[in-house]
């Protein structure tokens, strides 16, 4: 299952993403928000997204948006099993490498950073498609160093 979620930023293209998954039949869940709110606040629904993905992080991923990405995959990633890798434009083998190295369940997309981190352009919807296309059609290369590591990230998350 792919679960989304936002915040006031990303609800917009959220909406453009779910219309695509529609388009070709990809099932998904919206965990929020289910309308436009600008004073909400992103840890409200990432954590829906991070909950869900983290009962079946095998099988389940998730694709969560804001203005930088960075708040929301550190809400992701506080829940076990969940390694949420973000991507902000630019070369999208930071995509592919974050499934194939990582085995990444969640992709933070901060389309819009112009505001807080650069004066960067807003991403096109093209482009956050193009993105989560690649991010959902690449598979983790399970090289034993890749489990290695993986299990080892495992290990601090059941330390804590």
């Amino acid at each position: 299952m792919i679960y989304l979620g936002s915040d006031h930023r990303g609800y917009e293209m959220k909406e453009k993403i779910k219309a695509w998954l529609r388009q070709h039949n990809r099932a998904f869940e919206d965990m929020g928000p289910d309308h436009f709110d600008k004073d909400d606040d992103y840890p409200d629904f990432i954590s829906k997204v991070g909950k869900a993905v983290s009962e079946n992080p095998l099988e389940n991923i998730g694709i969560i948006l804001g203005a930088t990405g960075q708040g929301e995959a550190i809400v992701a990633n506080k829940y076990p099993g969940v390694r949420a890798i973000v991507y902000y434009g630019g070369p999208k083998n930071i995509v592919e490498l974050g499934r194939i190295h990582n085995n990444a369940n969640v992709l933070s997309i901060g389309f819009a950073p112009g505001n807080t981190m650069s004066e960067r352009q807003e991403m096109s919807p093209d482009e956050v498609i193009e993105a989560i296309k690649l991010f959902m059609d690449t598979k983790f290369l399970n090289e034993e160093r890749h489990v290695r590591r993986i299990g080892k990230i495992t290990k601090i998350e059941d330390e804590h």
